[in-house]
């Protein structure tokens, strides 16, 4: 037997199939008549409200960066005061660490300046002469 015995057959199935399986595609889409159409109010109303949400969320997360930007500002000025102070306090401590200034509490404490002064000089001295090394 030849395949063109079977070849209306064949294209006969081809066609129930097709229905068939149109059928059963259109089973899953629900039936809505000429009367039930989608009317336009609610697309407008789903599309305003939409846009209502969209405009709240930017402007909650624009507060959220203007409180922060008002937090940073806060933490500038807070640190440009600190580094201020430790200036403040830096020159205090150079004022009072000066030459003039340790003389006159020396001075105050009841020392005397010395008359004579002696200074060491280490080129000229030896190991032997400190007593380093005598042990």
């Amino acid at each position: 037997m030849a395949m063109t015995v079977f070849a209306p057959a064949i294209t006969r199935s081809r066609e129930i199939l097709t229905e068939k399986s149109s059928q059963v595609a259109l089973k899953l889409v629900p039936n809505i008549s000429d009367d039930k159409q989608a009317s336009r109010k609610f697309f407008a109303t789903f599309v305003t409200c939409a846009g209502v949400c969209g405009l709240l969320f930017l402007l909650f997360i624009n507060t959220l960066l203007a409180q922060d930007a008002f937090t940073l500002t806060h933490l500038k000025l807070q640190a440009k005061m600190v580094s201020d102070e430790r200036e403040a306090i830096a020159r205090q401590i150079d004022k009072q660490s000066s030459p003039e200034a340790l003389s006159k509490a020396a001075v105050r404490l009841g020392m005397k300046p010395s008359e004579t002064p002696t200074f060491l000089n280490l080129d000229q001295v030896s190991i032997a002469q400190v007593g380093i090394g005598n042990g």
